[in-house]
């Protein structure tokens, strides 16, 4: 038989997952856990109005073409570090420790990224790549889902 605290922690748990209902049976207790889901469709109306119009002549941009084309290069260059499992994303080992990495910190294959704590398992989590990081995308204590973007590297 589950404890109020062990039922708690089943609770909160999938409540942080992506997982819509949890059943579990022992020989003599039954314990089937499901989330409230509300769906809100709603139905949007096209209205065409036409009237006229008097065009102006457009003079063409060409300043914006190599702001997409420099960042289509710099792109390319990125790489991205995505969590391994749903839980829970720490930037340091603990809230008194610096964190592992920051914007600009060189990382290698074998580099601590992060901690993603999931089921009370704390589970370090490797860079995979040398290089360097270019932008961090979620903040400690976020709860994080399977294969979400944490950082993005620029590749050496």
């Amino acid at each position: 038989m589950l404890s109020i605290d062990e039922i708690k922690q089943l609770i909160e748990l999938i409540d942080e997952s992506t997982l819509d209902e949890f059943e579990l049976e022992t020989k003599d207790s039954k314990i089937l856990l499901k989330k409230n889901k509300t769906v809100v469709t709603q139905a949007v109306q096209e209205t065409a109005v036409v009237a006229p119009v008097q065009a102006a002549p457009v003079a063409p941009v060409q300043a914006a073409a190599p702001q997409v084309e420099a960042s289509a290069a710099e792109d390319a260059n990125l790489e991205l570090i995505t969590s391994p499992m749903v839980g829970t994303f720490y930037a340091s080992a603990s809230p008194e420790d610096a964190n592992f990495v920051s914007v600009g910190s060189k990382v290698s294959a074998q580099s601590v990224v992060c901690i993603v704590e999931a089921m009370k398992l704390f589970n370090e989590i490797t860079a995979d790549i040398d290089g360097e990081i270019a932008e961090i995308l979620v903040s400690s204590g976020e709860l994080v889902e399977f294969g979400q973007p944490l950082f993005k590297v620029r590749k050496k």
